[in-house]
């Protein structure tokens, strides 16, 4: 899939690594681009940017009527960016109650797939495109300052593998995207070095336009990766060391 020409649409598009998603996609030449956000407003200067080519759009991943509204409203995609997510930076003994794992279960791993259900029609009836998840390498290890962050995102990558299987028969290509630790205000307090954001939404779409099915952009990503690949029991053991606050 040739991202010149697409019609994509990012939600979260209002900082981070969903701004550069949409700043990337304009330069590469998409179409249109919907940028989803909980306060659209915040879009302004991205749709001065996008000279009649980016749409804004009031998207909260966690609220069925938005998603319902989004995809009655954008039925010409062939690209969805499911950039949206949140990091509540807590263990799973040690938070105060399952406040913050509930949370980030219900952005991280039912609004991802909430938007696969309500898209994947409208991918294969523009005769199939590709689906971006934004994950993190913590989706396959667990980072215990951030477990509950770790075991929503672990849950994504499985839901990834399962739409994956369900949507290749439409044409749709499904990408995990595992970055380690990304210069974002989500991760503000996370030691450097950190990726930059538009680093992370530049290997995503790299990986459309190749056809990859998972990417690992990073030093810190590709990395842990190897390690994982070489004794996964190791690697746990390691980030073991790094407890909640």
């Amino acid at each position: 899939m040739q991202i010149n020409g697409s019609v994509a649409l990012v939600s979260g598009a209002n900082r981070g690594i969903g701004r550069s998603f949409v700043e990337a996609l304009l330069a590469r030449g998409a179409a249109k681009v919907y940028a989803g956000a909980r306060q659209p407003e915040r879009l302004a200067d991205l749709v001065d940017a996008g000279k009649g080519r980016l749409v804004p759009l009031k998207l909260d991943i966690t609220q069925p009527a938005d998603i319902a509204a989004a995809a009655g409203r954008c039925r010409d995609v062939t690209l969805l960016v499911n950039n949206a997510g949140i990091n509540l930076q807590a263990g799973l003994i040690a938070a105060h109650d399952l406040a913050a794992a509930r949370a980030e279960m219900e952005t991280n791993y039912f609004g991802p797939l909430a938007m696969c259900r309500a898209f994947a029609p409208i991918l294969q009836g523009n005769g199939g495109g590709a689906v971006i998840n934004m994950l993190s390498i913590l989706a396959r290890v667990n980072l215990p300052m951030y477990g509950s962050l770790s075991a929503s995102k672990a849950a994504a990558l499985s839901l990834t593998q399962g739409v994956r299987a369900e949507l290749a028969t439409h044409g749709t290509l499904v990408v995990a995207v595992m970055p380690g630790a990304v210069d974002t205000e989500m991760e503000r307090n996370f030691p450097p070095p950190k990726l930059a954001p538009a680093e992370a939404a530049r290997a995503a779409l790299d990986a459309v336009e190749q056809g990859a099915e998972e990417v690992y952009p990073g030093d810190m990503a590709s990395g842990m990766s190897q390690g994982l690949a070489a004794d996964a029991k190791a690697v746990e053991k390691d980030l073991a060391k790094y407890l909640p606050a």
